[in-house]
């Protein structure tokens, strides 16, 4: 059974750090892309990040793009989203997905908040 669960959320201050894990069971991350996308209040959901299954091939939004980074532990079975200067527009939840032959799967996300 495809699991994924998100944690690492929180209340960060402008310019502060968080990093999010999704911890991934029924499947081994490194034989799949793993992307992190995120929901503001009001908003759409957007991809956020991307790595490639097998290699090390990411991608990120423009709005990200020198802060953000994400990785995979295939000993943990676990993808990560490093978040670096952070912003409050930022703020929002945060999801990770899989696709499985012609199934998504999702996590339950991880409220991210940047204000002072």
């Amino acid at each position: 059974q495809v699991r994924l669960v998100e944690s690492g959320g929180g209340l960060v201050q402008p310019g502060g750090s968080l990093r999010l894990s999704c911890s991934a069971s029924g499947f081994t991350v490194s034989y799949y892309t793993m992307t992190w996308y995120r929901q503001a209040p009001g908003k759409e959901r957007e991809l956020v990040a991307s790595i490639a299954r097998a290699g090390t091939i990411t991608n990120y939004s423009d709005s990200v793009k020198g802060r953000f980074t994400i990785s995979r532990d295939n000993v943990k079975n676990t993808v990560y989203l490093q978040m670096n200067s952070l912003k409050p527009e930022d703020t929002a939840v945060y999801y990770c997905k899989v696709v499985i032959g012609l199934s998504s799967y999702w996590g339950q996300g991880t409220h991210v908040t940047v204000s002072s």
